[in-house]
């Protein structure tokens, strides 16, 4: 029989993009889950790497389960908070810390004591927040805001994320000494589509999920729509597929689920790595391929380095130099896009920012809540 992971209450999430079930049939996935045997009774942190819906969270789950540790499992997602929350939310907090503080508040770390706290996302956490998330590893004690007391933890860490942290240290988005502690015990976990032994398997146990609630008698797969399954590319990893399962079980007749009751013609292709990616239909993409590629032939040195600076550059000046709307400009948030600017010396030194508009401009829209810090 395939091993099965599930969460104990996995349908009071409907609309959650994670993994709900994770099945071990296929040889990748059997490693995958010796590992985690094999690492779970260590007090080892546990770092998991893999795209949005492959199941990092039931992996951090088995972890727990498998640890021996008699706390509770906590989970937190470390892109849910604002940067002016999120210390509280992790650390804790005593009454009349900060405006909305009415009562004290243990964190999440005192949540998880004794237990394993799963940091989820941990790529989006703010930097500052990463230089005190490293304390809080090396001394095992927090301290709340507002409080000068230290509180001892014995809390296990297992921290996931889908970004590649190697990168994301190298564009000084993440903190390499951080990064050196969480990447001990380090498991790999890969999309749906490179372990294909677990798509079928995967798929009938959430037919079995559905069955029941829709009145449904026994059901079974037409050999083509096995075959569809396993040679489409699954995007949405693991999540995806539950969804096609659930719509197909909702329009097939006589008991038998069809590739065309899967739809997945109909859904959104994955570019092939094999070719490289055509912006003909978008002129200003066009200009961009095409000024890459002349940097390309000209084998220049640290071009990544020059682009990024470039860019950074570029959008700081467009912008008056405002910093929330160059990092509204960019996509990033206001932090990562300080450390770009003191990175590239683009920062006066001891100045909060070059334009004093910006620090009226980011104050109004902190104290909105519209931005991060």
């Amino acid at each position: 029989m395939n091993r099965v992971l599930t969460f104990p209450d996995s349908q009071a999430h409907p609309l959650s993009i994670r993994a709900k079930a994770m099945v071990f049939n296929d040889p990748v996935s059997l490693d995958i889950l010796n590992t985690t045997e094999l690492i779970a009774p260590s007090e080892a942190t546990v770092l998991i790497i893999g795209d949005t819906g492959t199941g990092k969270e039931l992996i951090a789950r088995h972890v727990h389960n498998r640890s021996g540790r008699s706390g509770p499992f906590v989970a937190v997602n470390c892109g849910a908070f604002s940067e002016n929350l999120i210390e509280a939310e992790l650390f804790g907090h005593e009454a009349g810390a900060f405006t909305g503080a009415q009562g004290q508040r243990q964190g999440w770390f005192e949540a998880a004591q004794h237990g394993t706290l799963f940091l989820d996302e941990i790529g989006d956490l703010p930097l500052a927040m990463q230089v005190k998330l490293l304390r809080v590893l090396q001394e095992r004690q927090v301290v709340r805001l507002g409080s000068r007391k230290p509180i001892d933890i014995d809390v296990r860490l297992v921290a996931a994320t889908n970004v590649d942290l190697v990168s994301a240290v190298e564009a000084g988005h993440f903190r390499a000494d951080l990064y050196y502690r969480l990447n001990i015990a380090t498991i790999n976990l890969p999309p749906l589509r490179e372990r294909p032994g677990d798509i079928i398997p995967l798929a009938r146990h959430f037919v079995d999920s559905y069955r029941a609630k829709l009145h449904l008698g026994p059901i079974d797969f037409s050999s083509n729509a096995r075959q569809a399954m396993i040679a489409y590319s699954w995007t949405g990893n693991i999540r995806e597929l539950e969804n096609v399962i659930h719509y197909a079980l909702i329009v097939c007749r006589d008991g038998v689920i069809r590739s065309a009751d899967l739809r997945l013609n109909e859904r959104v292709p994955v570019l092939s790595s094999s070719r490289p990616f055509s912006v003909a239909e978008d002129d200003d993409g066009c200009r961009l391929s095409k000024a890459f590629r002349e940097m390309f032939d000209e084998n220049r040195d640290s071009l990544f380095e020059q682009v990024e600076e470039t860019l950074v550059r570029l959008a700081f000046e467009h912008c008056d130099n405002n910093q929330v709307r160059t990092a509204r400009l960019l996509g990033i948030s206001r932090n990562i896009l300080r450390a770009q600017l003191k990175r590239f010396g683009l920062l006066a030194k001891g100045n909060r920012a070059e334009n004093p508009v910006d620090e009226i401009e980011g104050a109004t829209l902190l104290e909105l809540g519209v931005v991060e810090a």
